[in-house]
């Protein structure tokens, strides 16, 4: 009968494994523990690659010209702005000139009505400034030489001329001595209007449409 069996040391049981596979147990430890170091260190190494690389990329594409871009003549730009500015500037000038014509006009147009006014108030023709002008705008928009081509006093062979839109044959009935003969005259157009309207409606003031 044998008694317990004792553990045989390890070395004389098999020739020389189990020490290399310590010594493997004891290398794998140090490379685990090494392992987060190196693998940080190397994140970094390869972050500051990774954003080098990155700008690199993105300031070579903000500063070199797209195809289109490389393609079109350097003048391109320039011819652009030029155009637009000439235009811009012809613009200001057409608007200019436009405003300065309708404030000469809108001055002419005061000359005619206050000095219409006067004979008006010297031949006992009521009518107010407010009056005759409400009604020159309306029927001529301040054109001496407007003239209606379409209406039935048109198609009769006497068309409405002038300031205040006059047919001639009116025009002759009513007008005020010491005015000019001719119809288109702002100042006779404008007296002899407000003379026949005195006669028909009372005074120019209460024509408000077509009279």
């Amino acid at each position: 009968m044998y008694g317990p069996r004792r553990a045989r040391p390890l070395r004389r049981r098999s020739r020389g494994r189990p020490v290399i596979a310590a010594r493997s147990v004891s290398i794998r430890t140090s490379a685990q523990s090494l392992a987060p170091v190196t693998r940080a260190a190397r994140i970094r190494r390869y972050s500051v690659s990774g954003l080098c690389a990155a700008g690199a990329a993105a300031a070579a594409l903000t500063l070199a010209p797209s195809p289109a871009h490389a393609a079109e003549p350097a003048s391109h730009g320039v011819t652009t702005a030029g155009v637009s500015a000439t235009g811009v500037s012809t613009q200001a000038d057409a608007l200019a000139k436009k405003a300065g014509k309708a404030a000469s006009d809108s001055d002419k147009l005061d000359h005619w009505i206050r000095k219409s006014l006067k004979i008006m108030k010297a031949e006992g023709i009521p009518g107010t400034y407010e009056g005759l002008h409400r009604n020159i705008m309306r029927e001529s928009g301040g054109d001496p030489d407007a003239a209606n081509g379409w209406d039935v006093n048109a198609q009769n062979g006497t068309p409405s001329k002038g300031l205040l839109q006059v047919i001639q044959p009116t025009f002759e009935a009513f007008h005020v001595d010491g005015t000019s003969k001719d119809l288109t005259d702002p100042i006779a157009n404008i007296t002899a209007a407000a003379n026949y309207a005195a006669d028909k409606y009372g005074s120019i003031d209460n024509v408000d449409s077509a009279y």
